[in-house]
């Protein structure tokens, strides 16, 4: 059964295969499916924007689709960047402007008040129109100073045990992670779904 995954990115795209494929689904990004749809993101929450893509793709394919949205969640900054992690401050930032501009809004902040999580929602629609929603997190702490060289986004800020997620290797992350533990979320749903549970 094809499943579109909104979205282009490789790693993303990889990262689904790995999870959907053994469950009878061809996985197929958006540019392999030839849909060049891109609808503007304008939910307040992770579950409203993940939905507004799944369903845009849906609407013009009437495949089964899946989409995501993710984002990390600071505590001590009233939750930003939240929805907006991918666009946190000017237009004209990179992930390392945006890392440093978390680290000047959270200067003072103290250990114990660093507290974050990276938060991910899938929205998936099956071939007959079906909805489903879930939410993986995966929770960490601020730190003071980027460190590692893996990863991207936030990750060189985001620790995670002992080390930031840009100093675990990919596999550990992908073990761990906010897309990972939704990813089995919706794995859970889509199974007990075929069982008629």
């Amino acid at each position: 059964m094809k499943l579109i995954i909104a979205s282009n990115n490789k790693g993303k795209i990889r990262e689904f295969k790995k999870i959907l494929e053994p469950m009878g689904y061809e996985v197929l990004s958006q540019r392999e499916s030839g849909i060049d749809v891109q609808p503007e993101e304008n939910g307040t929450t992770f579950e409203e924007n993940a939905a507004i893509k799944a369903r845009a793709i849906y609407a013009v394919s009437k495949s089964a689709t899946l989409a995501d949205d993710s984002g990390i969640v600071i505590d001590a900054l009233g939750g930003q960047p939240g929805v907006y992690s991918a666009r946190y401050g000017t237009p004209d930032l990179d992930d390392e402007g945006r890392t440093a501009l978390v680290l000047k809004n959270m200067q003072g902040v103290p250990d114990e008040e660093r507290t974050a999580r990276y938060v991910a929602v899938i929205h998936f629609i099956d071939e007959n129109g079906n909805e489903i929603s879930v939410r993986g997190t995966c929770e960490g702490r601020i730190g003071h100073e980027p460190v590692g060289e893996n990863g991207f986004g936030y990750d060189p800020i985001f620790i995670y045990g002992d080390k930031t997620f840009a100093q675990h290797t990919e596999e550990f992350k992908n073990s761990v992670s906010h897309r990972a533990n939704a990813l089995k979320a919706l794995a859970e749903r889509l199974s007990e779904i075929s069982e008629g549970k």
